[in-house]
């Protein structure tokens, strides 16, 4: 049984969450909190597993208490956020911190599928949250600095070669690095992409987000990153030394057009559960690029990416997987090293020197 607390300043708010989440058999609401100071002493009084908090709240915002909450009492949290710019730079704020995973509020649809959807992934990340490895929470990544030089990489196949050697070849073999990840993800894609260096092969990322949160996403990403990080477009010529991510509600495929790589967006239906799907961008990188890829798979619940990495192991590509330890969900890695898809199964602080060194074969 997983036990809950809910924190919200509406209590219209903290009235629908819980009648969503007790529906469940498998969760308990313990109490619901109106605001930070309510919920400090509820969590010392009902020991709950898990929270749900609030990003905005009167007398002290969600993000503050956030600080205090990892700092005093690490613990699984779900940010809930407002599906706006705002609210999506402040829960990206809160995963760096240390929060599990977010939902948005939904805002009062009278569409019964879209409800139902909408309590299934509240019910499935709250769930989640209470598995997820607390002991990596707000460790994925150093904070927003610029770039720094990557700790204890893997070592390079071929230790006599630069740097630029190494991705002068890479260019000439039309190289291509693919990342996918979910729970926990932004943080752990954050930590590797600000650990690579400017000109290698392009990459592109499909991370399960909403629509609203993955231009903000790119442009945080692109701030503290030595490659140009930019949302993708449907058409975009894929250039070394950028990093395309794919948008909140779009599928990102990779095609190749006239000898070149292309950036192509879906509105197919969504592929397990999600739209990016990670097996979708996955599958579509083993039919464009094949043994000239290096596929990443990171922290993630569920399974999405794990048939599409070993695809691109089959192509001949380059894969690896985040090992459990550090990741936060050792879901869709976990499923990629049970199919065998994986090659490596490195930390996330090895996965950027791992990256580097297949570069050279």
């Amino acid at each position: 049984m997983v036990k809950v607390l809910i924190i919200d300043d509406s209590l219209v708010a903290r009235n629908a969450l819980s009648r969503m989440l007790s529906a469940d058999p498998q969760i308990e609401v313990v109490g619901t909190a109106e605001d930070a100071f309510d919920a400090r002493e509820k969590i010392k009084a009902l020991n709950p597993d898990v929270l749900t908090l609030d990003v905005a709240m009167p007398k002290m915002d969600g993000i503050t208490f956030l600080k205090n909450v990892m700092r005093l009492r690490p613990m699984p949290v779900v940010m809930v956020s407002a599906f706006t710019a705002d609210g999506a730079a402040e829960t990206l704020d809160a995963l760096e911190i240390g929060a599990v995973d977010y939902v948005t509020k939904l805002m009062g649809s009278d569409n019964p599928e879209e409800r139902d959807r909408y309590n299934e992934e509240v019910v499935r990340k709250v769930k989640s949250a209470a598995r997820a490895n607390v002991a990596s929470l707000g460790k994925q990544s150093t904070p927003l600095t610029p770039r720094v030089v990557q700790e204890q990489p893997a070592p390079p196949v071929n230790p006599v070669a630069g740097p630029a050697d190494v991705f002068q070849r890479a260019r000439l073999k039309n190289r291509l690095i693919a990342i996918g990840a979910s729970t926990g993800g932004t943080e752990a894609i954050r930590a590797v992409i600000e650990q690579l260096p400017a000109g290698l092969p392009p990459i592109v990322i499909s991370q399960h987000i909403p629509e609203s949160f993955s231009a903000p996403f790119a442009k945080r990403l692109n701030q503290h990153s030595a490659v140009t990080v930019k949302q993708a477009e449907d058409g975009d010529l894929i250039l070394p030394g950028h990093a395309y991510l794919a948008p909140g509600d779009d599928h990102l495929l990779i095609v190749r057009e006239g000898g070149q790589l292309r950036c192509r967006l879906s509105k197919s239906a969504p592929v397990n559960r999600h739209r990016p799907s990670v097996d979708v961008m996955f599958s579509s990188v083993a039919k464009a690029v094949g043994a000239n890829a290096v596929g990443v798979i990171l922290t993630g619940m569920g399974a999405d990416g794990a048939r599409g990495l070993k695809e691109m192991l089959e192509s001949g590509a380059k894969t690896v997987a985040q090992d459990e330890k550090s990741s936060v969900v050792w879901g869709m890695p976990g499923e990629a090293v049970k199919l065998g898809a994986a090659q490596y199964i490195d930390s996330l602080g090895k996965v950027p020197g791992r990256i580097m060194s297949l570069l050279e074969n």
